[in-house]
């Protein structure tokens, strides 16, 4: 329970600050990249205030043994770039950039009662869901010529 708790608290915490630093705004984001006209430096500033705490946090937590709720820290091991994560991490920047939104974002926006972020967050649980399919459907094709 105590970590149900705290993942809640911190979702909480995440998405307060993105409300309040007005990354929740989609017009706030893309101004970030309109760089010819109403450029707004502000997300600039969101992240590298992000990376400074993400970096003293890791800093800090990682010279446990373990976390406080659970046997062992959750790391990724890969390090190797694969089509998947290039092709995700482009259509993830190529979809930030079209609508403003990214899933950190958008979450929050839904209770702010912005009407895009519901369509937003549509569209990415639908293309989540066709990515899945689709790697599931190859996953049973490459299995049934390997037999």
């Amino acid at each position: 329970m105590a970590r149900i708790l705290s993942a809640l608290i911190i979702g909480l915490i995440f998405g307060a600050g993105i409300a309040l630093s007005g990354m929740a705004n989609p017009a706030k984001v893309l101004n970030f990249f309109d760089f010819a006209g109403t450029w707004d430096p502000s997300l600039a500033f969101v992240m590298g205030g992000a990376l400074i705490v993400t970096a003293i946090g890791y800093a800090v937590v990682l010279k446990r043994d373990a976390p406080v709720f659970d046997r062992l820290f959750h790391l990724p091991t890969r390090r190797d770039l694969d089509f998947p994560l290039i092709a995700g991490s482009a259509v993830f920047g190529v979809g930030w950039g079209i609508t403003g939104f990214c899933p950190g974002g958008a979450i929050p926006a839904l209770g702010l009662g912005h009407a895009d972020a519901w369509l937003f967050v549509g569209s990415m649980v639908g293309g989540i869901a066709a990515a899945r399919l689709a790697r599931h459907t190859l996953a049973t094709r490459v299995t049934a010529k390997a037999t």
